[in-house]
């Protein structure tokens, strides 16, 4: 990173009124820290933390757009955000200027300019989340915050056979929580839904349009009792058909779930890049 470009005064960007453009980032997280992605009045989270390096490194107060509002703990690997800027940086030093602003736990793993008609919410088509159990006897300092443990041993085959019932358009109102947050619709549309084994990690993979609040928490917690012998296949598929909030669950913990990735109509650096060069 070339500190002299990162710390010239701020004061030095903004002598001239220059055109602005919005900047699409991809950003990893370890979210054991922040209150969520969005703002939250007094608490850290992911999009103030983001907000405050772009001040930094531009002078510039921007908001930052999401793509998933992870809830509080939640991590990343490939949260897509955008902001509207006026600097004139490369898109090279966007990314070293604001990982050398950024916590430790928060890292922009690329920038692109962002092509006209391409918005990070609306343009997406699905979103990954995993969520990863450490299914083993004895706790594991190394996975503390990262894994959600289980020790008494999990039947993975169980817990794929009731994988099936989620695949598919389906009202999932059973697996959302009872929270009293209004939504239009319940019905959502998987296009995957695994869980696999990896040694002592159990890795449900959840694909959807998008999802319900609570809703991947409260299907591995449905899952995992499917796993233990707790609930029979019948009984999951019951919840399914009943769609009354709150039935799925005990909602698993927040630490084991990650927003993967952001999936779009074409490989996301397509979608920006190759539109802006039919423009230029």
């Amino acid at each position: 990173m070339t500190l002299a470009v990162v710390g010239r005064p701020l004061e030095s960007w903004q002598t001239t009124a220059m055109p602005s453009t919005r900047i699409a980032l991809v950003v990893e997280y370890e979210g054991s820290e922040y209150f969520g992605f969005q703002l939250q009045a007094g608490q850290p989270t992911v999009q103030s933390e983001l907000e405050r390096a772009i001040l930094r490194l531009t002078g510039e107060r921007t908001r930052v757009t999401g793509a998933s509002r992870t809830d509080a703990g939640v991590h990343a690997l490939g949260q897509v955000v955008s902001f509207i800027t006026a600097s004139r940086l490369p898109l090279g030093n966007i990314v070293s200027g604001l990982n050398y602003y950024l916590p430790m736990t928060i890292a922009v793993k690329g920038a692109h300019r962002q092509a006209r008609g391409f918005h990070v919410q609306r343009t997406a088509v699905s979103r990954q989340y995993d969520y990863r159990i450490l299914n083993a006897p004895v706790r594991s300092p190394l996975n503390e915050r990262s894994a959600y443990l289980v020790t008494k041993r999990l039947d993975v085959s169980q817990m794929q056979r009731a994988c099936g019932a989620l695949v598919g358009e389906h009202d999932f109102a059973s697996f959302t929580s009872a929270s009293g947050v209004s939504v239009t619709s319940t019905v959502r549309r998987v296009y995957r839904a695994d869980v696999g084994r990896d040694g002592e990690l159990v890795i449900m993979t959840i694909v959807a349009n998008s999802f319900l609040t609570h809703q991947v928490r409260n299907t591995v917690g449905a899952l995992t009792r499917v796993g233990l012998g707790r609930m029979s296949l019948d009984e999951f598929q019951s919840i399914m058909e009943r769609k009354q909030p709150g039935l799925a669950g005990p909602r698993a913990p927040a630490h084991g779930l990650y927003l993967v990735r952001v999936n779009y109509p074409r490989p996301f650096e397509e979608e920006i890049d190759e539109d802006l060069q039919h423009e230029s």
